[in-house]
């Protein structure tokens, strides 16, 4: 069995849950605290490639005031979107879960299971 990376936040629910779920099952995996550890620019090109989006805007937390203090709506450039999400990795949405070279964000939770056996 492959090991997993999981891009996590202690204070989600769902980001919880993610962790819950791949010790339940006894899954090697990596736990990366990215608000402490913010992903790079590169790194997030790579995971949204892995995660199959075509837009940055497909994995930001659209409601987080952030995102509206920003104005990021109305930004089209791709390289300010991933700046946007390296300088405020809160607009990453989560949780990540990363195997092999494929990525999913773990919501609704029921995917996950499925993902990582």
């Amino acid at each position: 069995m492959s090991k997993i990376v999981i891009w996590h936040n202690p204070r989600c629910s769902k980001s919880r849950e993610a962790v819950a779920i791949s010790e339940e099952l006894k899954i090697e995996s990596d736990i990366v605290k990215y608000l402490d550890a913010t992903p790079s620019k590169e790194e997030l090109k790579k995971v949204l490639k892995m995660l199959g989006f075509s837009s940055a805007r497909e994995w930001m937390r659209t409601k987080e005031d952030i995102y509206k203090e920003l104005n990021l709506k109305e930004e089209n450039d791709e390289e300010k979107l991933l700046n946007a999400m390296v300088e405020n990795p809160k607009l990453i949405e989560r949780p990540v879960i990363i195997k092999g070279d494929r990525a999913i964000i773990g919501r609704p939770t029921s995917i996950i299971a499925e993902f990582i056996q």
